[in-house]
């Protein structure tokens, strides 16, 4: 039996076991009274929820049309597969160390909703007093699912699927549910200090993109990358296909940020439009005070920027604001991503330059144009915690990466050998082909 053949064994006796162990262990599932909630809030946020879960396969479109012809299976499947993985590991004790009992604002305790259990069609008093935990917990799941996707970019082409499984889970676990719940729990030490993340752009984007950035680092560049070859993006229309599924999703990932049908909901949704059509405008024009000719990649791209830098924000500016949030995002990542590209470092589809770099501009106008607390009502205090928040989180997530990358290499070799990036992943990872004979 190959190592490869092992491998998989043992994560078909895991997922049996675990599949025996919540069929048969006794659980605890709160229900809630008939009346309990308010039936529009329930049909928002079962809609968002939905939303944000559609986010992953257009992404999946959207990183799929940019890389190479012989790897876009590959790199859709990098997307996809963590619909799978991911929610399985929320359910057994992701959504317990991001929102069980606090530990120090530190960690949840992973025994409080471990396989769900007390988690039900019941409220929490402090989680969701307004939603079932249960609706609640799928809407969180979905935020988890698509981070790691994110990152898949930086990496992409040359990536060894079972590393990069095992890599996904510990992320999830080690970077991700930790920041979650600093950043969410209402005990969480990054909330109480004040630091305010409607959406995501510290969670997600910011996260993603040093997690992205570090496994660039750690991989090293492409084969044909260190040949001196331009990328050339397989699928166009993929792009602008997975774009719009993006865009269309995040009214999901920020408008469902408020956890109801309400007012809060409204403002996000319409804040969240504006900036990224702002951001795609001033990236396609950019492209033109180049010299170059406006291009349906760079106007996808610079839309992704403009959601990007608007999540933290989204329910937090006016209209105003947010207008100038993703012009300002979209003229820093593209300056972000022209430098990129005057180095050796391979992020194969930018997702530091423009996840990382995106929520960084985000996490810092919220602190600049917030409603209430912000630079130009006239305190400073945000701005302040918000840079304090920004450098710590820049090396926790940049550092955790970077030993997670070490370890899942130490346990399952990582990078693909020369001969199977020439051929592609999705031939030496996965026996499929796109190309037809």
């Amino acid at each position: 039996m190959s190592r490869k053949q092992r491998l998989a064994s043992l994560c078909l006796f895991l997922l049996v076991a675990l599949a025996v162990l919540a069929a048969f262990l006794p659980q605890h599932h709160p229900e809630a009274k008939a009346d309990a909630f308010n039936p529009a809030d329930l049909a928002w946020m079962l809609s968002a929820s939905g939303l944000v879960l559609l986010m992953t396969p257009g992404l999946a479109f959207f990183y799929g049309g940019m890389v190479s012809k012989r790897s876009i299976i590959s790199t859709m499947l990098q997307s996809f597969i963590a619909l799978g993985v991911i929610s399985l590991l929320w359910y057994v004790v992701g959504f317990s160390l991001a929102f069980g009992d606090s530990i120090g604002g530190l960690i949840g305790n992973p025994t409080t909703f471990f396989l769900f259990n007390h988690v039900g069609t019941a409220p929490h008093p402090t989680l969701a007093p307004t939603l079932p935990l249960v609706l609640y917990a799928a809407f969180q799941l979905k935020f988890a699912i698509i981070t790691p996707a994110l990152i898949s970019g930086g990496f992409a082409e040359r990536i060894r699927f079972w590393g990069y499984l095992l890599f996904m889970c510990l992320f999830s676990l080690c970077i991700y549910c930790p920041l979650a719940h600093w950043t969410w729990h209402p005990d969480g030490f990054l909330l109480r200090w004040g630091v305010l993340d409607f959406a995501g752009g510290t969670v997600v984007h910011i996260s993603a993109g040093f997690a992205a950035l570090a496994g660039a680092l750690a991989l090293g560049r492409r084969h044909v990358h260190r040949a001196g070859h331009a990328h050339q993006p397989v699928n166009i229309p993929y792009v602008l296909l997975g774009t719009g599924l993006l865009w269309f999703g995040w009214f999901g990932f920020n408008a469902g940020s408020a956890l109801g049908a309400n007012v809060l909901a409204v403002q996000a949704f319409f804040t969240t439009h504006l900036a990224s059509a702002a951001a795609m405008l001033t990236w396609m024009m950019l492209e033109a005070v180049r010299g170059q000719r406006p291009s349906a990649l760079g106007a996808a791209i610079g839309a992704v920027v403009g959601l990007v830098a608007i999540t933290p924000a989204a329910g937090y500016v006016t209209y105003g604001p947010a207008l100038f949030i993703g012009v300002l995002a979209s003229a820093v990542s593209t300056a972000a991503v022209a430098l990129k590209n005057r180095t050796t470092l391979d992020d194969t589809l930018d997702v530091f330059p423009c996840h990382g770099v995106g929520g960084i501009v985000g996490m810092i106008a919220t602190a600049i144009f917030a409603q209430n607390g912000g630079l130009i009502t006239g305190s400073a205090t945000l701005l302040w915690h918000h840079l304090g928040a920004l450098v710590f989180i820049s090396g926790f997530t940049f550092g955790g990466s970077w030993v997670l990358y070490k370890i899942t290499n130490a346990l399952i070799p990582i990078r693909v050998n020369a001969e199977h990036e020439a051929h592609g992943l999705d031939a030496s990872q996965h026996g499929e082909t796109l190309l037809v004979a």
